[in-house]
């Protein structure tokens, strides 16, 4: 599967767990919700994935977390704010080009409709 079919498929995930569950929880609450629905559509999930930097040719390990990466190609970061701030998608950003993947999806569970909680961020897509 590409990105794009990747993404189709975590949407149509998403749209269950929030029509489930409903705005309000913490994000580790839809986080593991998400994981598992995932999972029961057939896609490999990987959770709190390592990012390593890499700096001059030397690799460091800072210990930032992708919160979910499906498929080894797409990166989901996870938030139940009140607004998506810019640095959310600036961090969504930063990742996609640390692990050189081409597309995330940043997704607000806090909001009255998911639709306006789900932005797509790309990385030479």
């Amino acid at each position: 599967m590409d990105e794009n079919e990747i993404s189709y498929m975590v949407r149509k995930c998403i749209f269950n767990v929030y029509n489930k569950l409903g705005p309000g929880l913490l994000e580790i609450v839809y986080q593991k919700i998400l994981i598992y629905e995932l999972q029961e559509n057939g896609l490999d999930v990987k959770a709190e994935s390592a990012i390593p930097i890499v700096y001059d040719g030397k690799e460091f390990d800072f210990n930032f977390r992708i919160d979910i990466l499906v498929e080894d190609k797409v990166i989901l970061e996870l938030k139940s704010v009140k607004n998506l701030e810019d640095i959310y998608f600036k961090q969504l950003t930063t990742y996609l080009k640390l692990s050189n993947k081409k597309l995330g999806l940043l997704i607000n569970f806090n909001t009255t409709n998911i639709l306006d909680g789900i932005k797509r961020v790309v990385n030479n897509l």
